[in-house]
């Protein structure tokens, strides 16, 4: 069901109720982990919509991935190559990484709508997650929280993986992505 909205804030308000009300999220996490998860299932939706955040994954989205960037190119630079670097200090990283010193996530990350890296806080795993449920369920057009705590493929910290799609009005265009800490 695709539900067209005239105006942003209406697309923002359709999204946090969907938050709140969808089934899709894990209700069986013990109680102040659940008060976590529920707190940061409305901060991505906010994030989401921020006008620098949508202004880069559409911006990524006209340019499309680095040239021959893949993930096994990604795993040899490191983390203070300009490369890696770009993605926390551009405008969009600048701000994700001001929201990541947040203590109670470990890791936030923009990707444009094939999966492609857009802003991070710190340089993530791979620079295409296009075939991981942290993505994939999101680019369905509502946010998601994992169902089990896992360490962080990025910081290999005990987290609830979550995420929520970057909306351009009605139409997904790429997604956030959110690492909680559960300890």
């Amino acid at each position: 069901m695709q539900i067209q909205f005239k105006q942003p804030a209406a697309s923002a308000i359709f999204l946090a109720l969907a938050l709140i009300t969808s089934s899709a999220f894990a209700e069986s996490y013990p109680a102040p982990l659940q008060a976590k998860v529920n707190k940061y299932k409305l901060k991505l939706v906010e994030w989401a919509a921020n006008p620098t955040v949508v202004a880069a994954v559409k911006e990524a989205n006209s340019k499309g991935a680095l040239p021959g960037m893949t993930n096994s190119k990604w795993l040899e630079i490191g983390d203070k190559e300009p490369v890696a670097v770009a993605f926390s200090t551009s405008k969009a990283g600048s701000l994700v990484k001001k929201w990541e010193e947040d203590k109670d996530i470990n890791k936030l990350v923009v990707r444009d709508e094939k999966g492609n890296l857009v802003a991070a806080s710190t340089k993530p795993l791979l620079y295409n997650n296009a075939v991981r449920p942290v993505y994939i369920n999101a680019m369905k057009g509502q946010p998601w929280i994992a169902s089990a705590i896992a360490p962080d493929p990025t910081t290999q910290i005990k987290s609830v993986q979550a995420s929520a799609p970057v909306m351009d009005g009605n139409k997904v265009i790429g997604v956030i992505h959110v690492g909680i800490t559960t300890e």
